[in-house]
């Protein structure tokens, strides 16, 4: 997979992130937070003590002391806007890159009504509306999306998916789709504008990379209602302590109820949860997967099923013919003739493999008139008439039933043929002249390397691979066999497809699907995770929810990959948060009550200087933590594909015990350098 490379803490993102952890200090902002946002009013009510100790009217501690509590607090604050900014100013980096492409271009646009129907009209590419039909030459600069609806070109798509490498669209078929700035480098096409002004496809990128179209995902939404669950009961605890401590004589501040609730309540994930979120949907893009929403990505960590085509992601794609197969009794030479002239208007590259494999030029041939059948979904066959002769290549049981139809046999051995080449991942093509068998055509389509393996990484996450493909049963099982997919749709049509997801999702599965055409608009639709091609049509890349900028079939597997590793890192930093109170917890309590209840020195395991430097170490370690997790949490952690079992044993080993350690130590070097001060 490539990814665009870009460092974490470029200096003028650096710059940017700061002046909005500041803007985001307003409580509307934080609000959408609870955790920080409680960490915000005991800020303020940090602020209201310093100004009552200079007043004269308090008894609660130093003033220099109250003080450095409310500037530890502020930072807190500060850092976890700091994440969160960092993460979106790198999505408006990308915005601003793709914002360039935007720029005003000129439209050739065809009137089509008028006094000046057919003529050629120069206007700006924002004049250009839904269903305006405008022409694009060698050179020029596409003004928006559309859909090529004549001719042929080259096309430079660097601009909007980094890949130098020229890729070729034309009309009809699942690579008619054109992007706004991108370039024709050749040849000259017509397009219809598919797209109203302000809504292309890369205004929406823009808007999406910026985040502005970002919500929460279930997930995080859960995950959120649970910190601030923790929260409450933390408010509970430090509300009751009051009691307590008036019980035990024991006079505690208010900056030691305000430090020992912030330390206490999951701040770390709170700090960090947006910019793991909005990071994971930046991981996507740098991976040239637009996703139109963080959920996309959090639901391909939690994928089931997976359905891929055959032809392009787990074969080559271009099926050669590589043998001859002639029926009993008819002269090679023969048959190898009528299969060249059934394959003379034949542009598909099968048919081209025909001639070539057959090595004669078809135009040497003395055809008077000829009259050629295209391929059609319902004939499934296509050939060439002329003179009294009817020559026709299809599938086998097009062809079968046009003989027998006809009155004659389809030779037994013929068929023998067609079985074997089916049972050994061929594809028979069977040619017929005068409705008269004359042999059969293989055709091969040779299994990516490396596949194999890539599926076995996919079962090792739990993900089943189905493999949906037009072959007949035969071949199909084959290619499945051979490719090592769990499970495969032969003959497949868009219902079939539709039907499949729904049965799975039936039982509580989630499902993706990838597809370029339109036929598969509504199983893109219908599926969990729908990834569509960049260069499919319109109707795909709207019913899906992301868009493969590379046009590579087998992304599907990488975009597992970034959702489960979102999910991870998710999880990760929430168990590493979550165990870090036990730390502070040994640290603040002992040092509120150690005066009056002296057995509680028998808790004070980290042995700290006093109880003011242990609190003040408590509360700058909790808030020091969150700026030294920002590249994890950007990044992701490592990913693995191990199950969910292993995994979840992994993180509480490594997280969670680490989330113990580590503030122990943490907290007891920082009280040493606190202590020189104190």
């Amino acid at each position: 997979m490539r990814e665009r490379k870009e460092g974490l803490f470029k200096k003028e993102l650096v710059a940017d992130a700061i002046r909005q952890s500041f803007v985001k200090l307003n409580p509307k902002y934080q609000f959408r937070n609870p955790i920080m946002f409680t960490v915000e009013i005991g800020t303020v009510v940090m602020l209201f003590v310093c100004a009552w100790i200079l007043s004269g009217e308090a008894n609660q501690g130093s003033f220099a002391y109250n003080f450095i509590i409310f500037l530890i607090l502020f930072a807190t604050l500060l850092f976890a806007n700091f994440a969160e900014a960092l993460a979106e100013a790198r999505g408006k980096a990308q915005a601003a890159s793709l914002r360039k492409t935007r720029e005003e271009t000129p439209a050739k646009k065809i009137n089509e009504d008028g006094p000046f129907s057919g003529k050629v009209q120069t206007i700006p590419s924002s004049q250009l509306v839904k269903d305006d039909i405008f022409i694009c030459e060698t050179g020029d600069i596409i003004p928006t999306d559309g859909e090529i609806i004549e001719g042929i070109a080259t096309i430079d798509e660097s601009a909007i998916t980094g890949e130098s490498a020229p890729v070729i669209r034309e009309s009809g078929g699942d690579k008619s789709s054109v992007t706004g700035g991108t370039k024709v480098l050749s040849d000259k096409i017509k397009v219809r504008v598919t797209t109203e002004p302000g809504e292309s496809f890369l205004d929406k990128m823009i808007a999406l990379v910026e985040g502005a179209s970002r919500q929460k995902t279930p997930n995080e939404i859960a995950l959120t209602i649970l910190l601030a669950g923790f929260t409450l009961v933390f408010i509970i605890v430090c509300v009751t302590l009051q009691p307590f401590a008036a019980y035990a004589q024991t006079p505690i501040p208010v900056s030691a109820y305000i430090a020992l609730f912030v330390c206490l309540i999951p701040t770390t994930i709170g700090g960090l949860l947006s910019a793991i979120g909005i990071s994971g949907m930046d991981r996507a893009l740098r991976a040239n997967v637009i996703a139109k929403s963080g959920k996309a990505v959090e639901t391909a960590g939690d994928l089931d099923v997976l359905l891929l085509d055959k032809t392009g992601t787990i074969t080559i794609g271009n099926r050669k013919a590589t043998h001859f197969h002639t029926a009993k009794g008819v002269d090679e030479k023969h048959f190898i003739n009528c299969a060249i002239l059934s394959s003379m208007s034949d542009e598909t590259p099968e048919g081209k493999s025909i001639i070539e494999l057959g090595g004669i030029n078809p135009l040497s041939f003395p055809v008077q008139n000829p009259k050629f059948v295209k391929f059609t979904a319902e004939t499934r066959s296509s050939g060439i008439d002329f003179d009294n002769i009817q020559i026709r290549k299809g599938a086998y049981d097009a062809m079968r039933t046009m003989v027998e139809k006809a009155g004659n046999i389809f030779p037994p051995e013929t068929t023998n043929d067609v079985h074997k080449i089916s049972s050994n991942g061929g594809t028979p093509l069977v040619v017929i002249e005068n409705n008269v068998v004359l042999g059969v055509i293989e055709l091969q389509d040779i299994i990516k390397t490396g596949i194999f393996e890539r599926f076995e990484r996919l079962r090792k996450m739990g993900v089943k691979t189905v493999m949906v493909t037009g072959d007949n049963p035969l071949t199909a099982k084959y290619i499945a066999d051979k490719a090592g997919v769990d499970d495969y749709i032969a003959e497949a049509k868009p219902e079939d497809k539709m039907a499949y997801i729904r049965k799975e999702q039936a039982t509580g599965k989630l499902v993706a699907m990838m597809g370029d055409g339109t036929n598969d608009a509504p199983a893109l639709a219908q599926a969990d995770v729908g990834v569509a091609m960049n260069s499919g049509t319109a109707a795909a890349k709207e019913a899906g929810n992301m868009v493969d900028l590379d046009n590579d079939p087998t992304k599907l597997i990488e975009i597992v990959e970034i959702g489960k590793q979102l999910l991870m890192t998710r999880g990760t930093l929430t168990t590493f948060s979550i165990a870090n109170d036990v730390a502070k917890y040994f640290a603040i309590v002992p040092a509120l009550f150690v005066a009056s209840i002296p057995a509680l020195q028998q808790i004070n395991i980290m042995k700290l200087h006093s109880p003011s430097s242990a609190i003040l170490s408590a509360v700058i370690f909790n808030a020091l933590i969150i700026p030294a997790l920002i590249p994890l949490a950007l990044k992701g952690v490592a990913y693995k594909p191990i199950g969910a079992s292993a995994l979840l044993r992994r993180n509480l080993f490594v997280y969670g015990l680490g989330g113990v350690i580590i503030p122990f130590i943490g907290i007891k070097a920082i009280d040493l350098v606190v202590a020189l001060f104190m």
